[in-house]
């Protein structure tokens, strides 16, 4: 399966961004990719960090989610998306991530648990985080896991994906430029890589706000593609057998004492 992580910076212009998506996905669809990953907040990211976000959320079945069960339909590939999801009542939205498969039916959404209060940001003014539910999906014969941005930071977040079945994880992120923030961002797709012996799929919004440097990281943990600083795409092979084959050669997961539970 060849997937791609395609990187670009959303603005509050919904539209541009949308055909900034559109642009991506054709790209990674005329190189042959299975599966198109894009960032967190795709639909709409605003600069300012604490700009209210409410008043531009949808609903999974809204404009922004249609249009990418259209374009994963058109080019017949499944595609990860980034967006902020309206609230049943009159609560905080939420940091969502739908995936769709070839046929632009949804495979299912993943709601942030981890809100990026660090680093003088605040998400949880203006977002609600969510139960820990694992989505995971299926596509030619490879179970791919999702969650996003700041859980990366939390290895158990990757672990709950694995005991869910996950053989790769995708993470579409917003990942914000600072002091060494970079080397966290590859550091920690390489480390969630290798102690889940899995694929990690990282694919980050690009400056000036976020760093990009999106990357496709094998079992073993090293780099398979990567995506630079600039609006653009990377593409890997994704193969079971490689995870199967690395699981047996490191069996870290076969050895471990400690299990993940959500209470």
């Amino acid at each position: 399966m060849l997937a791609t992580v395609a990187q670009f910076a959303a603005t509050t212009d919904k539209a541009a961004n949308l055909d900034a998506a559109a642009g991506l996905v054709a790209t990674a669809a005329a190189r042959g990719s299975d599966l198109v990953v894009l960032p967190e907040n795709s639909m709409y990211a605003n600069p300012d960090p604490q700009a209210e976000t409410a008043s531009q959320a949808e609903a999974i079945d809204g404009p922004f989610a249609t249009a990418i069960g259209a374009l994963a339909k058109e080019h017949g590939v499944a595609i990860v998306a980034g967006m902020t999801e309206a609230a049943a009542g009159a609560g905080k939205p939420s940091n969502t991530v739908l995936a769709v498969d070839r046929g632009g039916e949804q495979f299912g959404v993943y709601r942030k648990v981890h809100l990026y209060d660090a680093f003088g940001y605040r998400e949880s003014d203006r977002i609600q985080p969510q139960p820990a539910k694992a989505l995971t999906f299926t596509l030619d014969g490879l179970t791919v896991g999702v969650m996003t941005c700041y859980d990366l930071r939390f290895p158990e977040m990757a672990r709950f994906l694995v005991d869910a079945g996950a053989e790769a994880i995708v993470v579409p992120a917003a990942w914000v430029t600072g002091p060494v923030k970079e080397d966290h961002w590859t550091t920690l797709l390489r480390a969630r890589a290798i102690e889940n012996t899995v694929y990690v799929l990282g694919c980050g919004q690009t400056g000036p706000v976020s760093c990009g440097q999106s990357a496709i990281v094998d079992p073993m943990g090293q780099i398979a593609a990567s995506a630079g600083e600039a609006p653009g795409v990377a593409s890997a092979v994704l193969d079971a057998a490689r995870v199967a084959e690395v699981r047996v050669k490191n069996p870290s997961l076969a050895n471990r004492r400690f299990s993940v539970s959500f209470g």
